[in-house]
């Protein structure tokens, strides 16, 4: 089969931009669909290609269709992207009616039924690697791809079908890699602009076995905590040989302390020499500091913590499971290691003048490297959204991109985005020395 997978160009619309004319809090970061990439690593025997629409102008995204003819065209979405993965999707059928369409990622595992549209044929919930493959082998054997567990299926009828698949460590496919060289045209614009870092990922485990009220992780491994091997992560790490800095992808890296220290030895046994990001909890690095420094031997760069909050209370109500006393204990062990934070915080739409003044100081006090705020988002499917479902004002999932209030704000709404936008402003100037 001749299969097309799809990353949507950047989506996603702006409240502050389209009704208060503030342009600065856009933040995009371009990096490679590592989703997609996974997912062709196991369609062996077919014919894949990679659209990263994201780099690539929107307007080739016919003409690929048109002359690749692909039999299965797939596509993954964030929230902001559902609505144009849609009108993808309608497009692709009106270039190519005999292709079967199916979409996939974190949107599609959190609110499957809002793909259940005529424009797609096929809506993969959690971890499709193996699925999609099931699939496949399916539509080209002639079987029936209603049966393949973790893919809903639309029938004649217009109704979709669905067995919910229980995800475990056969659904890794450790020994297949991902395919990094569908998108080796687009590699030069994978960057961290504000640290101006090319950057590779390599996956390290999937889902998280934290249950925070704002995350939309867990159901794409069902709630379950994957590892992957050390053995696998070493092989994913050397087939990016041409690049210097890794995003080590995993919602609670180090999170089983053995497993990555096991890593760690790994890195300096295969005499790798690279620089790496990852994505840490701060009561992680309080209870194992010498993990750390172990890694920051191996080369940790630096690490994303999501703070979330500067108050205890707050923190509290997202289920967080961590507290500020430990966030600032975690930010001295590492600045003492010399591993620079980038530290998530999410701002609420309840925020007053004084909320956004205690978190500049608490960011300026910490000398956090590089502080990434965003609004607080109940997205779909998440335990946030049930709760506060009553409270949302705007529906529309253009707006989702954690840079709008969907939700009332206490302040003026134009007072609200003025602050949010000088706050970024100053988190984000150049330093002075």
């Amino acid at each position: 089969m001749r299969i097309l997978l799809v990353n949507p160009p950047n989506s996603g619309r702006s409240i502050p931009e389209e009704q208060y004319g503030i342009t600065s809090i856009k933040q995009i970061f371009r990096g490679e669909p590592l989703a997609l990439e996974t997912l062709a690593g196991n369609l062996a025997g077919h014919e894949v290609r990679i659209l990263d629409l994201k780099v690539a102008d929107l307007a080739t995204f016919e003409s690929v269709v048109e002359s690749f003819e692909p039999d299965l065209i797939g596509f993954t979405a964030m929230t902001c992207e559902a609505n144009s993965v849609l009108a993808l999707a309608r497009r692709a059928k009106r270039v190519r009616p005999q292709a079967r369409t199916i979409v996939g990622g974190v949107h599609a595992s959190n609110d499957p039924r809002f793909f259940y549209r005529p424009e797609l044929d096929f809506v993969a919930v959690g971890l499709g690697k193996a699925s999609l493959r099931e699939l496949v082998e399916a539509l080209e054997s002639g079987g029936d791809p209603a049966r393949v567990a973790g893919i809903a299926c639309r029938s004649v009828s217009g109704t979709y079908s669905f067995t919910p698949r229980r995800f475990g460590s056969a659904d890794l496919v450790e020994d297949r890699a991902p395919r990094y060289d569908l998108v080796a045209q687009y590699r030069s614009e994978y960057t961290l602009r504000h640290l101006n870092l090319n950057m590779g990922f390599v996956v390290t485990a999937y889902g998280c076995p934290h249950r925070c009220a704002f995350c939309s992780i867990g159901p794409l491994t069902g709630h379950r905590y994957l590892t992957r091997s050390t053995a696998s992560v070493i092989r994913d790490i050397q087939l990016l040989d041409a690049t210097s800095v890794i995003r080590l992808v995993d919602a609670n890296t180090f999170g089983q302390p053995r497993l990555a220290a096991e890593l760690a030895e790994a890195i300096g046994q295969a005499g790798i020499r690279k620089h790496y990001f990852a994505d840490v909890r701060s009561d992680t690095v309080v209870r194992y500091p010498d993990l750390f420094r172990r890694w920051k031997d191996a080369g940790l760069r630096s690490v994303v913590i999501g703070f979330e909050e500067i108050l205890d209370h707050r923190l509290e109500a997202m289920e967080k499971g961590s507290g500020v006393r430990q966030h600032i204990e975690a930010i001295e062990i590492l600045h003492s290691l010399g591993i620079s934070i980038v530290g998530d915080f999410i701002v609420s739409p309840d925020y007053e003048e004084s909320d956004f003044a205690a978190l500049r100081r608490f960011v300026r006090e910490q000398a956090i490297e590089l502080p990434i705020p965003t609004i607080l988002t109940p997205l779909p499917g998440t335990p946030l959204h049930a709760r506060m479902q009553k409270d949302i004002v705007v529906a529309d999932l253009d707006y989702y991109t954690l840079t709008n209030a969907v939700t009332r704000t206490r302040l003026p709404e134009a007072v609200f985005y003025a602050l949010f936008a000088d706050m970024l402003a100053d988190f984000h100037k150049p330093s002075a020395t």
